[in-house]
């Protein structure tokens, strides 16, 4: 589908007002890890005799940009060798990267995980086994490298879903029961739909667990700005057990915007290097299922832009209101519906109004707002989940910034930056 020209409605939206803005510091702690290979090196110290000489170890390789990632995989592979054992990585991402073996490899090198850096292969493979059937006929399914090896350590973020709650949501269980399963594994459990994978994510990833040879697992938490601050690593026989105080602590350092209430938010860029859900709802308020709540009260979404590391993947762009022509020249549909179809979430992935430039969008957004005051417009600008230190806030909102003790202003309120294309300079 091609973006007409709109003219027609620049003229119309030409009088709506942007309302000013200005650059805020939101203070979060400064805890994270400074050398995080060296704190995972020491905790693998621990489990050295798990891994024995001559053992094939996969170590699992995550669709999202976890902080860190690459040197916690090369530290990983590092340890192995050191043990006398051959390890590789398997990218364990369920139907991500379009569903395909290439796709998902290029998600990780695109992190930066590539097989020179890390220092052992990576080994992409859709193909599956069935490691067991459930009572009610549900097939559980696992990459075949990974269940074939002698050893897995599963390796990921700890941090609230974005789509449900659980006793586990995500973390070493579900990239057992979901990342390990590849697309047909994660479509066989999320067939019942996420108001039923807080009880079924379990059973899925007890099932993965026992008919392979998980070793231990390396839990990271990240804090509010992106950074390690806790490191994890637990042997096999507690990962079940470990991993819900993790989770309730991970819940503690969610990013966030600290105002509760605005009435457009605007973000950046959306991918699924950010979250799954292209832009996360526990920030922004934009679930996609009932089975979730909380971030940020507003009227208006508008999303500027999808990120080049998430590959054409627009999960997320369909909870915006409207979007810009440069974002939906971007769209690619195979790799987001094969995503969206496995989860059975389908509104993710709608396509919002299409504006031809950032200020368009933007003007669109005041202009359909309803019962407020379109010169007094309470505005946050977010770049994206992950980088929430700095936002800029409009100058309608700046009295409850400065009650704030977390809030800083740092700068006088100024217009919005534009240029000569109508492209939005603020954190481009």
């Amino acid at each position: 589908m091609d973006i007409q020209e709109q003219s027609g409605l620049r003229a119309v939206l030409s009088g709506t007002p942007l309302p000013k803005v200005c650059l805020v510091r939101q203070r979060f702690s400064q805890d994270g890890i400074l050398d995080p290979a060296a704190v995972l090196s020491e905790k693998l110290a621990a489990v050295k005799n798990r891994v024995r000489p001559g053992m094939r170890v996969a170590i699992t390789g995550s669709s999202r940009q976890v902080a860190n990632m690459t040197v916690f995989l090369r530290e990983l592979a590092s340890f192995v060798k050191a043990q006398g054992a051959k390890p590789f990585i398997v990218p364990a991402m369920g139907s991500h990267g379009g569903a395909t073996a290439e796709g998902q490899r290029v998600i990780l090198e695109s992190f930066g995980v590539t097989e020179e850096f890390c220092g052992c292969p990576i080994v992409s493979s859709m193909e599956t086994v069935r490691v067991d059937v459930l009572p009610n006929g549900d097939e559980v399914r696992m990459d075949k490298a990974a269940h074939d090896a002698d050893g897995i350590i599963v390796f990921g973020r700890v941090k609230p879903h974005t789509a449900f709650r659980g006793t586990y949501e995500s973390g070493l269980i579900k990239m057992m029961a979901i990342g390990l399963g590849k697309r047909e594994g994660a479509d066989s459990l999320h067939k019942e739909g996420f108001g039923k994978m807080g009880e079924r994510l379990p059973v899925f990833a007890k099932a993965v667990f026992h008919h392979s040879r998980v070793v231990f697992g390396v839990a990271v938490i990240e804090n509010e700005i992106d950074q390690t601050c806790r490191i994890e690593v637990v042997p096999s026989e507690e990962i079940f057990d470990r991993e819900p105080e993790l989770l309730n602590y991970a819940r503690t350092r969610l990013p966030r915007i600290i105002l509760p209430e605005t009435d457009i938010l605007v973000v950046r860029e959306v991918g699924k290097n950010f979250s799954g859900s292209g832009m996360d709802p526990n920030v922004t308020g934009t679930f996609g299922t009932p089975f979730a709540s909380g971030g940020i009260k507003k009227q208006r979404v508008a999303v500027l832009d999808i990120s080049p590391e998430s590959h054409g993947s627009f999960i997320g762009l369909g909870m915006a209101d409207v979007t810009t022509k440069r974002a939906f020249e971007k769209l690619q549909t195979n790799a987001t519906y094969f995503n969206m179809i496995t989860s059975t979430v389908l509104k993710v992935g709608k396509i919002p109004m299409v504006l031809e430039d950032d200020r368009l969008a933007l003007q669109t957004a005041v202009k359909t707002l309803t019962g407020v005051d379109h010169n007094r417009v309470r505005l946050v600008y977010i770049k994206n989940t992950l980088s929430l230190e700095q936002i800029l806030v409009s100058e309608a909102l700046l009295e409850e910034v400065r009650s704030h003790e977390d809030m800083e202003i740092l700068e006088e309120p100024r217009p919005l930056r534009f240029d000569g294309t109508g492209a939005l300079l603020d954190f481009a």
